[in-house]
């Protein structure tokens, strides 16, 4: 692999991810309660918002194994942390707003880096509980 071979659902779960783990570190900062990583909930909550679908159990691992491999993200205990990298590129991209920003980034990424390959698995059980989780917070209407 290198460097042009990202797909658009690596930046898709990408920039879900910034924006989930910035969601976070909002409520933890008004809370005052420390940062722990945004949850894959809430991968799946600026997923949908961004593109009006979930992405499959398939998907999301795959990209999650990438970035991660990649050193863009972070996961430990199904949290998700943009790592030093990430933000580094999510900070370089062109401003291009939310609507257009997985086409800047994967843009961006296919520039920057190469894929990588983590071991990161999402087993069925994980991924049923995010989707129920973010299920939930929709009928709540969170």
């Amino acid at each position: 692999m290198g460097a042009g071979d990202w797909q658009w659902n690596d930046a898709w779960i990408f920039v879900s991810a910034v924006i989930a783990e910035r969601l976070e570190r909002d409520r933890a900062l008004h809370a005052a309660l420390p940062m722990a990583g945004a949850s894959l909930a809430d991968v799946l909550a600026a997923a949908d918002f961004l593109h009006h679908s979930v992405p499959s159990r398939a998907e999301l691992e795959e990209s999650v194994r990438r970035l991660a491999g990649a050193g863009l993200i972070v996961v430990e205990d199904d949290l998700v942390e943009v790592a030093p990298a990430g933000e580094q590129l999510w900070r370089s991209r062109p401003f291009s707003g939310l609507s257009s920003a997985v086409m800047t980034l994967q843009t961006q990424l296919n520039r920057a880096a190469s894929p990588g390959d983590s071991d990161w698995n999402l087993d069925e059980q994980t991924y049923a509980a995010a989707v129920r989780e973010y299920s939930h917070r929709l009928a709540d209407g969170r």
